[in-house]
């Protein structure tokens, strides 16, 4: 049972149709997948921080710098090879820009069933791809270089940065009428990611999916000029 508050922009409904003939994923549970993602991401944080021992003080300097590198690379990455092609991730291209920007627009945020997740989460693949690719191999380098405290303190921040980009993510295509959706942080948030499911911006404004930081800092947080009206679209 649809759980969208408003008819379907025709296009929308079409590509949604086309798509779930194309990928039935008759197994797949959505529920499954977010207690997947959300119960291993903590359990990596929980072990990471169960790991601690007499924090000094630069230590915990960790958490901000793990902080603000996620957020650069999570805005590195969905501004290059989410929306340009590149080689060798070109399935990353194209289930962002060419499945879930038309499965999702600007006009259609909000899922259907519980079996629309896969156009949400990541695949369950990249938590184990993230933990062993990157957090892991980049911990044991700071373990080594650093100390076991800063170690652990970035794949546990890295972590939890992984899991509150999903969750978040999972917020701003929840049900317009959803209650989540009205806290005004979240809300706040999600127009931002709203602006960015605009088939006409997509590729220009609005990359971090969070927190805007680099966004701000590289200047691609999309601002209407009161001269410009609102269907223009400024080239670039």
């Amino acid at each position: 049972m649809s759980m969208s508050a408003s008819p379907l922009p025709e296009h929308v409904a079409k590509f949604r149709a086309e798509f779930r003939r194309a990928e039935p994923g008759r197994r797949y549970v959505g529920w499954a997948h977010f207690a997947f993602t959300s119960v291993g991401s903590l359990c990596v944080v929980g072990f990471a921080l169960s790991r601690l021992s007499g924090v000094r003080p630069v230590e915990w300097l960790t958490v901000p710098a793990s902080f603000l590198l996620a957020n650069v690379a999570e805005y590195l990455g969905h501004r290059g090879p989410m929306h340009h092609r590149a080689r060798g991730l070109g399935l990353v291209y194209r289930r962002h820009t060419q499945q879930h920007h038309h499965f999702f627009t600007h006009e259609a945020m909000a899922y259907e069933s519980s079996h629309d997740f896969r156009m949400v989460l990541f695949p369950p693949v990249l938590l184990l791809f993230f933990l062993g690719g990157i957090a892991t191999p980049l911990g044991a380098i700071f373990f080594a270089l650093g100390s076991p405290n800063v170690g652990w303190l970035f794949v546990a921040t890295a972590m939890g940065y992984f899991l509150t980009y999903e969750w978040l993510h999972f917020c701003y295509h929840l049900p317009t009428e959803h209650p989540l959706g009205r806290l005004p942080f979240l809300a706040g948030l999600r127009r931002h990611h709203q602006v960015h499911h605009d088939l006409r911006r997509m590729g220009h404004f609005n990359f971090n999916l969070t927190f805007p930081l680099c966004d701000w800092l590289f200047r691609t947080v999309w601002r209407r000029k009161p001269e410009q009206p609102t269907g223009s679209f400024p080239e670039g």
